[in-house]
């Protein structure tokens, strides 16, 4: 399943929209980032209580909701355990989709992002549906297609639960003619779970092998892994240190050559996650000021760049579309 088409850009992909900018995974959000010049609208799927997927970065909801403060809803608090870890608070999995759409979005980082918890309870939270046809609007919109990327989020816990997530995602791909090797708009799966990524095998779309910095996602990559990998999928997506390293002052190092590694196995490269505060930029790129201050993001992108990637996760879009307009003048 090996992709061996190199993308002729580097790929911006919108992660959850345009975070820095709007509370994360909403329609607004969303909106912007293609705005700003991504390409994709980056999307993490969970289920509702009827099976509808909707967006949101984790099936708990407790963090970038109003749920807490309705008290209609006091008793849906509860305590689950999700991919080996404990959390309490309120599961999407316990609400309708109708009940899901009377709560509002808040910024889960308000202490980063202040700013956007201004635009806290504005925005509902967004179906898969809804997402769908806002990338086909924004392709007519600005001329150029706006693809969509979602993930599959903790597949293995919502099928435990009886919400298996493929199916319904496979379904909504086909009916809106995202299947196949000519999709209306372009289109990206992605997991951290290989067993998610071959159940959506036969939808013949690009498939994208998330990977922490840790076990088992450190075992593929070696050569052997990363053939392995290209078993399954068409492209990885690694923590960013994978890919440059992080010295142990903090400060950006060097490439490690995976992406020479991966792209040897007909692998696409997408590291995750590009941010533009000091509080998330390595050392030795921060400005003076507060954690919230942006820094000298455009070098951590710029090294990405020269280490050869073909896409970038940003909470950023116009950030990264400048720093790789500056790149490709340079090159």
């Amino acid at each position: 399943m090996r992709r061996n088409k190199r993308q002729p850009d580097t790929l911006i992909v919108s992660h959850r929209g345009a975070p820095g900018h709007r509370p994360e995974h909403t329609l607004a959000s969303y909106r912007l980032g293609a705005r700003h010049g991504g390409d994709f609208i980056e999307t993490d799927l969970v289920a509702t209580a009827d099976g509808v997927l909707v967006a949101r970065h984790e099936p708990e909801i407790g963090g970038t909701t109003d749920v807490a403060d309705r008290p209609e809803f006091a008793d849906r608090r509860t305590t689950r355990t999700v991919d080996g870890a404990e959390h309490t608070g309120w599961f999407v999995q316990d609400f309708s989709l109708a009940e899901l759409k009377t709560l509002r979005a808040t910024e889960r980082i308000p202490g980063v992002r202040p700013e956007n918890a201004s635009y806290d309870g504005e925005f509902a939270v967004p179906t898969l549906e809804e997402i769908i046809a806002l990338a086909k609007e924004l392709t007519a919109e600005l001329g150029r297609p706006i693809g969509i990327y979602p993930e599959t989020k903790s597949p293995a816990y919502h099928e435990a639960a009886g919400l298996e997530l493929e199916p319904p995602l496979a379904e909504a791909l086909r009916a809106h003619g995202l299947a196949g090797p000519e999709p209306e708009v372009p289109v990206f799966l992605q997991s951290f779970e290989s067993g998610s990524l071959k159940k959506l095998a036969g939808l013949e779309v690009p498939l994208v092998f998330l990977m922490e910095d840790a076990e088992p996602w450190r075992a593929y990559t070696d050569e052997a892994g990363l053939a392995e990998a290209a078993s399954f999928a068409h492209a990885i997506g690694p923590e960013k240190n994978m890919v440059v390293a992080r010295e142990e002052d903090g400060s950006l190092g060097e490439p490690t050559g995976l992406v020479e590694a991966a792209h040897e196995a007909g692998l696409l490269v997408h590291p995750y996650t590009f941010r533009s505060e000091n509080h998330f930029l390595p050392a030795d790129l921060r400005s003076e000021g507060s954690e919230r201050d942006y820094g000298s993001f455009a070098a951590e992108y710029a090294a990405f760049f020269a280490a050869g990637v073909d896409g970038v996760f940003t909470d950023f879009s116009r950030h990264a579309f400048l720093a790789r307009e500056i790149h490709a003048d340079q090159g």
